[in-house]
C-alpha cells in the first residue's frame, strides 16, 4: 500500500474549496424547453429532450431568479401572517357612528336583495320551467332556444347574487 504525502496548504486549500462549494446557493433548476408542431399546427411546449421530431426549435429563454421571501411570523396551519398594527394617528370612529353605518349597510343590502329577488321571480315567471312562450319576433326555432338559454343563465346568475347578498347579511354583526 503507497501512501501519498500531501503538505498541509494543499490539503487546507482543498477542504476550503469543498466547504466553500457546499455554503454557495445551488443555481435554479433549468432544462431546455423545445417548442414542437403538434397535430393540427397547434404548438407543444416540450422539456428536455425533445425527442426524435424535426419540427421542434429549442427557445432561448431568461434563466429563472428566486428570491427569498420575507420574514412573517406563524399564523399556525403553516399559514405565514403579519401583525397589522394600527398607527397612533389612524382615524378612529366612535361606536355610535359605527352602528349607524352598519343599519345603513344592512338596510342597503336588504333593499338589494329585495330587488334582486323580485328580478328573480320575474324570470322564473317567464322562464315557465324551461317552457317559455315564443315570441311573436322567435319565428326561427334557434332564436327561442337562445332566449330560453339566455333566461336560464339569467337565473342562476340571479340566483347567485341573491345567496351572495343573504351571506353578507349574515356576516353582518346585529
Amino acid at each position: 500500500m503507497h501512501q501519498i504525502r500531501v503538505g498541509l496548504p494543499i490539503l487546507v486549500t482543498a477542504v476550503m474549496l469543498v466547504l466553500g462549494g457546499w455554503s454557495q446557493p445551488a443555481p435554479a433548476q433549468s432544462s431546455d424547453v423545445y417548442v414542437c408542431k403538434g397535430a393540427n399546427g397547434v404548438p407543444e411546449y416540450r422539456n428536455g429532450n425533445p425527442g426524435n421530431s424535426k419540427d421542434c426549435k429549442r427557445l432561448n429563454l431568461p434563466d429563472v431568479v428566486t428570491v427569498p421571501g420575507g420574514r412573517t411570523t406563524s399564523g399556525g396551519a403553516g399559514k405565514a401572517t403579519t401583525a397589522a398594527a394600527s398607527p397612533t394617528a389612524f382615524p378612529r370612529v366612535d361606536s355610535a357612528t359605527q352602528k349607524n353605518r352598519d343599519g345603513e349597510r344592512r338596510a342597503v343590502l336588504e333593499q338589494e336583495l329585495q330587488s334582486e329577488e323580485a328580478k328573480l321571480s320575474g324570470l322564473r315567471a317567464e322562464y315557465n320551467n324551461g317552457e317559455p312562450e315564443r315570441q311573436g319576433n322567435e319565428r326561427n326555432y334557434q332564436k327561442y332556444l337562445d332566449r330560453t338559454a339566455r333566461l336560464r343563465d339569467d337565473i342562476a346568475r340571479g340566483e347567485a347574487n341573491a345567496a351572495s347578498l343573504r351571506r353578507e347579511l349574515s356576516n353582518l354583526k346585529d
